[in-house]
């Protein structure tokens, strides 16, 4: 990272590899096959932020991810709030 950068915030994709593997947030959307939490949760982050993929299966999305977090306390819920503003 360059110099002078205060925060840093990571979202995976499935299928991607990760240029940075530490910093402060790293923001999940899940789920993501290709991307399970499981392979993430190793790395140096402050913070472990799940989000429900949005779509039509956003509410059985939201159901899982919490019930992750339940079961996983390292991961927090997080939301994508654009996505409920309409903000793409």
């Amino acid at each position: 990272m360059p110099t002078g950068i205060d925060w840093i915030c990571v979202s995976p994709k499935a299928g991607t590899e990760l240029a940075l593997t530490a910093g402060d947030d790293l923001k999940l959307v899940f789920p993501q096959p290709e991307a399970m939490p499981e392979r993430f949760e190793h790395l140096a982050f402050t913070r472990l932020l799940l989000q429900p993929m949005d779509g039509p299966d956003r509410e059985a999305n939201t159901a899982a991810a919490v019930a992750y977090c339940l079961e996983h306390p390292q991961w927090q819920l997080s939301l994508q709030t654009h996505k409920y503003l309409g903000i793409s």
